[in-house]
């Protein structure tokens, strides 16, 4: 069970509205955002960071936000966002081989150096403690420059809130974010766990 229910989508229509966002992103609204409908204005605000987070300004495209999102959830073990990551990865057009070696990044050829260097960093700035350091940050700068940087970094935070969110909440899985957990990520051991 979760720690609280989420509430229904029709609950708070201006709520609904903005959470249109995620019909795109993953086909249907999260029950983390319809959990945070208790109190309207964090649903609210958090959609607006996930959109601004997850918008497009220099060469980080969405499958690679989704990818980081990814490293970063699997870092903190939160299952749900691993499910969902995985998914709106597929969804944004990240390559199967990719998903499929997701693991393997750093040595698989189906990354670029550039990608190795985002994923690293996901992976170290989302450890405790912190792990960025002065190698990540030469390699960052080798292949992205700083407003990129900033939206890898805001990838890696926004989804450290939702990785606390998720699993303090043990947020319900939602079908079709189990059924690409399942199929994307068993392999590797990934199970829902907690989010029944």
């Amino acid at each position: 069970m979760p720690l609280v229910s989420p509430l229904d989508a029709s609950h708070d229509p201006e709520t609904a509205d903005l959470a249109r966002f995620f019909n795109e992103t993953l086909g249907f609204c999260p029950n983390s955002v319809l959990t945070m409908q208790h109190r309207p204005a964090i649903a609210r605000s958090f959609i607006q960071l996930n959109k601004s987070v997850m918008e497009n300004k220099g060469r980080v495209t969405s499958s690679l936000k989704r990818m980081v999102g990814y490293i970063s959830s699997h870092a903190t073990g939160c299952r749900y966002c691993q499910a969902h990551t995985i998914l709106a990865a597929e969804r944004y057009g990240a390559d199967a081989e990719k998903l499929a070696n997701i693991w393997d990044y750093r040595t698989h050829d189906a990354f670029s150096e550039a990608e190795r260097a985002a994923l690293d960093f996901a992976l170290v700035a989302s450890t405790v403690p912190n792990g960025v350091d002065d190698e990540i940050n030469a390699r960052l700068h080798e292949h992205w420059n700083d407003g990129e940087i900033v939206e890898l970094l805001g990838v890696i935070a926004l989804f450290g809130y939702l990785n606390r969110w998720n699993d303090s909440m043990g947020t319900t899985l939602e079908e079709g974010a189990e059924t690409a957990g399942n199929r994307l990520l068993a392999e590797d051991g990934w199970n829902k766990g907690k989010h029944l």
